[in-house]
């Protein structure tokens, strides 16, 4: 997965004008205390982090 499909991915589930601040802000346990942006600036896999985001969001098997 690309950085621009968990993007993509994110903003279906996430209200408009909210994905950046959301991505910014919240500290997910699977990515080790990290929010989005900060995984991705420390090079987490984009994978490992939709699927952080995919758990905090309750999200169906189906998204993951």
């Amino acid at each position: 997965m690309s950085e621009t499909e968990l993007w993509r991915r994110m903003a279906e589930h996430l209200p408009p004008g909210r994905l950046e601040v959301w991505a910014d802000s919240v500290v997910l346990r699977e990515l080790d205390g990290r929010t989005v942006q900060e995984a991705l600036a420390a090079g987490v896999a984009v994978q490992r982090i939709w699927r952080a985001v995919w758990a905090m969001l309750e999200l169906p098997e189906s998204y993951r």
